[in-house]
């Protein structure tokens, strides 16, 4: 019998959990969820301007300021390109 590795994801267009500050920094594209819009979970998407959360972790999602000036919680992170430029 034979072991099989597990499966990497190679792709960059993987969406990445909000909930990490890791995750979340500014420039990067991300939805996110504005107080008014939490009884529908409608999502905005835009790009991070600050990070307000200073914690590591969120269970709601990252808070964060858009280029917009929205401000909300982070519920996926949709560009993470800008890695290690």
């Amino acid at each position: 019998m034979c072991e099989i590795a597990p499966r990497r994801v190679l792709s960059s267009n993987v969406a990445m959990n909000g909930q990490h500050r890791k995750n979340v920094r500014a420039g990067v594209e991300v939805d996110i969820i504005l107080k008014r819009d939490q009884g529908s979970a409608k999502l905005t998407r835009g790009v991070v301007k600050d990070i307000l959360t200073k914690s590591s972790f969120h269970p709601h999602g990252i808070k964060v300021r858009l280029v917009s000036g929205q401000i909300g919680r982070v519920q996926e992170v949709l560009d993470a390109s800008n890695d290690a430029q």
